[in-house]
């Protein structure tokens, strides 16, 4: 921690930093400690590599051991509900679920190499339970475009339609500021601040989640989403291969 900052780095390189099991067990771990922690005044969620998180660990998700959608649900109502604010800083590519993490951030800066795409129908699934955190931010018809086609975007575009906060040439200048006014914060204020600012995103948990979760269960298990998820990884798998 520094200076009133608790960061947590995603590093899982095997995974472009999927959220596996583990890796969001650890973050809800990490995230409980820092609300306990009378030090802390935020929470600053990085990553290492290219990658800020590639979504669900399809790997484990296609072995039957992997984050299930109520697990999915469960963390990012976790991030969203932890009463320090949670900062992302974004330099590499967030897919699919990632985006879902990104929705429940408080504030996101993301730098000019950071591209961003809701992935889930090119492998038979659509954004159902990341829309929890996602619907209540994003500009309806950037929605509609981004959703159903799978497009790649970048970071002006992704501050455009309410993704992300800022997008900035240098992440870690423009984080300064704002790293700076969370520190000066009073402890109680700022909590009772992020409760008005996540006021729509607990509304919308509370009347949609239940359905989102059972969206996300039955097209988990429909032969679309195994068959599109099984080509997906081979297809990474060859491309390492040939890379090698």
């Amino acid at each position: 921690m520094t200076a009133g900052i608790a960061a947590f780095t995603l590093d899982s390189p095997h995974n472009r930093n999927a959220l596996s099991v583990g890796l969001a067990n650890e973050l809800a771990a990490h995230l409980g400690r820092a609300a306990e922690d009378p030090s802390v005044r935020a929470v600053l969620l990085t990553h290492t590599g290219e990658t800020f998180c590639s979504g669900i660990d399809l790997a484990e998700a296609r072995a039957g051991t992997g984050l299930s959608a109520s697990q999915l649900a469960s963390l990012l109502r976790t991030v969203v509900e932890t009463p320090k604010p949670v900062v992302a800083r974004v330099t590499g590519h967030v897919r699919a679920g990632g985006l879902g993490l990104l929705g429940a951030c408080d504030i996101v800066v993301a730098g000019p190499a950071a591209s961003f795409a809701f992935t889930e129908v090119r492998i038979g699934l659509a954004p159902a339970v990341l829309s929890t955190t996602v619907l209540p931010r994003l500009d309806s018809r950037a929605v509609s475009r981004y959703y159903l086609t799978g497009e790649r975007f970048d970071s002006a575009e992704a501050a455009r339609i309410g993704l992300i906060t800022l997008a900035a040439d240098d992440v870690d200048e423009a984080l300064e500021p704002i790293l700076a006014g969370l520190r000066s914060a009073a402890p109680g204020a700022l909590a009772a601040a992020k409760r008005l600012t996540t006021m729509a995103a607990r509304e919308f948990f509370d009347a949609h989640a239940g359905e989102l979760t059972a969206l996300a269960g039955r097209l988990g298990e429909s032969a679309e989403a195994r068959e599109g998820i099984a080509s997906f990884l081979d297809r990474r798998f060859t491309t390492k291969k040939e890379s090698l």
